[in-house]
C-alpha cells in the first residue's frame, strides 16, 4: 500500500514539471540552456523551499567565480571550508540537528559551488567575449554566503523529520530538483550542481 502511494506520487511529481516544459516549448528549453535567471521561481513540495535556497546559493556562486576570475584566487580555498563545516557543525547541535549529517549538506554545497565556478571558469577561457566585464566584492559576497547558511540551517531544522532516509524523502528531492530545474531554468551547468548539492538530503 505505502510502496504504490510511493509510487504513485513519483509518477505525478514527474509529469507536472515535463508537462510545464511542454508547455514552453522549444522557446522555454533554449532559454533554460543559456543561463540562469535572476527571477527566482519556487520549487515544489515539503523540500521546495530548502531547495529554493540551494539555488540561491548556486546563484551566488557564479558571482564568487566573476570575483576570481583572472585573479590568482583559486577556487579551493581548504582552510576556509574546514572552518566552515566546524561552524555549522556547532550551530547543528544547537538546533538538535546531527552535527555530521548537517556538515555533509554543507560540505555539497561547497562542492556545488566548485562546480559552478569551474564550469563558468572554463566557460569564459574557452569564450572571453562571455566572461564578466566587473569583478564583485568577495568580502561581501561572503557575507551574503553567511547569511545563507543561517537560512539553510533554518530550513534543514524545519525539515528535520521530512527528511528522514526512506523513500519518501527521495520522492520529495526529485520533486524539489525538477521543480527547481525547471521554474528557475537551470542550464546544464547548473543542473549538475544542484543534484550535487542536494545529494546528502535524505
Amino acid at each position: 500500500m505505502f510502496g504504490n502511494e510511493t509510487a504513485r506520487r513519483s509518477t505525478v511529481i514527474l509529469a507536472v514539471p515535463l508537462a510545464a516544459l511542454t508547455v514552453g516549448g522549444t522557446q522555454a528549453m533554449a532559454a533554460s540552456e543559456k543561463t540562469v535567471t535572476d527571477t527566482a521561481g519556487h520549487a515544489f513540495g515539503r523540500l521546495g523551499p530548502l531547495s529554493d535556497l540551494v539555488v540561491e546559493r548556486l546563484r551566488v556562486g557564479d558571482r564568487v567565480a566573476a570575483s576570481k576570475f583572472g585573479t590568482d584566487k583559486p577556487i579551493d580555498d581548504p582552510a576556509r571550508e574546514e572552518q566552515e563545516l566546524a561552524s555549522v557543525r556547532t550551530r547543528a547541535f544547537a538546533l538538535g540537528l546531527d552535527p555530521e549529517r548537517t556538515a555533509a549538506f554543507f560540505s555539497d554545497q561547497i562542492t556545488a559551488s566548485k562546480v559552478v565556478q569551474r564550469g563558468l571558469f572554463d566557460r569564459w577561457t574557452a569564450h572571453p567575449e562571455q566572461a564578466p566585464t566587473t569583478r564583485p566584492d568577495l568580502t561581501e559576497i561572503r557575507a551574503e554566503l553567511d547569511e545563507l547558511t543561517t537560512s539553510l540551517l533554518t530550513e534543514l531544522a524545519a525539515t528535520n523529520d521530512a527528511r528522514e532516509p526512506g523513500a519518501p524523502c527521495r520522492v520529495d528531492v526529485l520533486e524539489a530538483q525538477i521543480s527547481a530545474d525547471v521554474v528557475d531554468h537551470l542550464d546544464e551547468l547548473h543542473r549538475t550542481a544542484l543534484r550535487t548539492a542536494l545529494q546528502s538530503l535524505c
